[in-house]
């Protein structure tokens, strides 16, 4: 069993997770991370993915939006646009967003419009593989 460490994840409209764990997983710009106690400071800027914690042998699962990871000594804090547990995620309006999203791509032309786009598709398909991978 990995050492505990304290661990935050606050959104704009909660604190999602405030609590110890042994081990973190989630997507930063660059890939996926894991953090343990003990893990050097840093700081992430986090992509799109799905957020594990790994807490008294179980393993929490939930998706998360972009936002960043702090990383010190003793506490790792998760700041994010959106987080949210399996039976929080509505599966109809992620496959509804994921729809929308689709239709705006094959649409736009403009660069920005088009990333906006990818943003809003990815948001929706880690909502989906969340809520239909969850074992909850």
């Amino acid at each position: 069993m990995e050492k505990p460490f304290a661990l935050t994840v606050l959104t704009p409209e909660r604190e999602f997770y405030s609590g110890t764990a042994e081990s973190l997983t989630v997507e930063s710009i660059d890939g996926e991370l894991c953090i343990l106690a003990g893990h050097i400071p840093m700081v992430a800027a986090l992509a799109v993915g799905e957020l594990k914690i790994k807490q008294g042998g179980k393993l929490l699962r939930a998706f998360h939006s972009e936002g960043f990871l702090e990383v010190h000594a003793d506490a790792t804090t998760v700041l994010l646009q959106a987080c949210e547990w399996p039976e929080e995620i509505d599966l109809n309006r992620a496959k509804e967003a994921m729809e929308r999203a689709e239709h705006r791509l094959e649409q736009q032309r403009n660069t920005q419009a088009v990333t906006r786009s990818k943003i809003a598709l990815s948001r929706a398909l880690m909502r989906i593989k969340v809520k239909t991978t969850s074992v909850n």
